[in-house]
């Protein structure tokens, strides 16, 4: 008797290595896990892969105790960052996640054909809705055309009902990433639904509220998490118990740059909802997403932000404008020609 969801899931398993990544006979495709990861989601993708002729390495870790740098010390660095270094692809499947980590870093930047996806803490349930069922190319086509215009805009601002108020200047020169799901060159990818973009970090000023999750360290919010920030640092944090505890954890960096914006995203993907695991969370639909510390100065030369770990929070139910043109009002896309589109990926 076939197990839950266990056709499903091999669907999706195949759109990933077969349509995502396009494996070629003979590549070597790197999956990596650790003890917090979805066996039957490491498998299936490694039965996907060596399907298509690839040859599929699993790397399994203890789950460490911190994410990005913070993981460091649980690594076995150079062992991983070898590996990595003589593979064609990368999926990460690691919950406690490796993004960031020096064997990333040393990866991306000496490995020029290695193409990495970001798909931490993929369970089944997860790999079905927001790859398996979801038209990819439809999708695609609604997310670079909101990236379109993001990327010619010149200021943004972003509203929520819980209180979020936030102005900015955007910055040309920063990177600005449409994750449509294709890891077909090198580079860092990410699951489809997701626009990242990078202002002009110091010119963000106003209050943001996170009200969806924040991980790390708190996960789904009870209540929300109120920020003042100004020229793109948080200056005062407050709330309830969960505010309290996110100011802890970055105060135990004793990094001043644990407390800078260094992006902002929006949440587009029709399968995602709200869950506390984080990949999941910023891809829901109609939510925008800020990240905070380490930024690599691949997305914001020349510096980027050199700090100690890195934290994403999001806030639901997002109003947008762009150069004062609204395009999405409490999540639901309003701008004439997103909104055609977004309907039809909607149904």
């Amino acid at each position: 008797m076939a197990k839950l969801y266990e056709y499903e899931l091999g669907k999706a398993a195949d759109i990933l290595m077969g349509d995502m990544f396009a494996l070629k006979p003979g590549e070597a495709v790197v999956i990596s896990a650790d003890t917090e990861s979805d066996e039957r989601v490491v498998d299936a993708a490694a039965r996907s892969a060596f399907a298509l002729g690839a040859k599929p390495v699993v790397i399994w870790l203890p789950a460490a105790k911190g994410v990005g740098k913070a993981a460091d010390p649980m690594l076995p660095v150079d062992v991983l960052a070898g590996a990595l270094c003589h593979a064609d692809a990368w999926v990460e499947f690691n919950n406690k996640w490796l993004l960031y980590s020096t064997p990333f870093e040393i990866a991306m930047k000496k490995n020029a054909r290695l193409r990495y996806l970001c798909l931490v803490g993929m369970d089944a349930d997860l790999m079905i809705r927001v790859i398996g069922r979801v038209n990819k190319e439809l999708l695609a086509g609604f997310l670079h055309r909101v990236a379109d215009m993001t990327g010619s805009a010149k200021t943004m601002k972003i509203t929520t009902p819980a209180g979020c108020n936030l102005v900015f200047e955007m910055e040309p020169k920063h990177k600005l990433s449409c994750d449509d799901g294709r890891a077909q060159v090198p580079g860092m990818h990410m699951l489809a639904g997701q626009i990242c973009f990078i202002p002009k970090l110091d010119s963000i000023n106003g209050t943001l509220v996170f009200d969806g999750s924040l991980m790390p360290p708190c996960g789904l919010l009870k209540e929300p998490v109120v920020m003042k920030v100004e020229r793109g640092r948080i200056t005062d944090i407050d709330g309830g118990s969960q505010a309290a505890e996110f100011k802890a954890w970055l105060e135990s960096f004793d990094d001043p740059n644990m407390f800078r914006l260094a992006h902002g995203c929006y949440g587009f993907n029709p399968g995602a909802k709200l869950t506390g695991n984080i990949l999941e969370d910023e891809r829901v639909w109609g939510c925008t997403e800020w990240g905070m510390g380490y930024l690599s100065p691949i997305d914001a030369p020349p510096d980027g932000i050199d700090a100690k770990s890195h934290t994403d929070g999001i806030c639901l139910n997002s109003s947008v404008w762009l150069d004062g043109e609204i395009i999405m009002e409490r999540g639901l896309v309003v701008h004439p020609e997103l909104k055609a589109m977004a309907e039809i990926i909607m149904k």
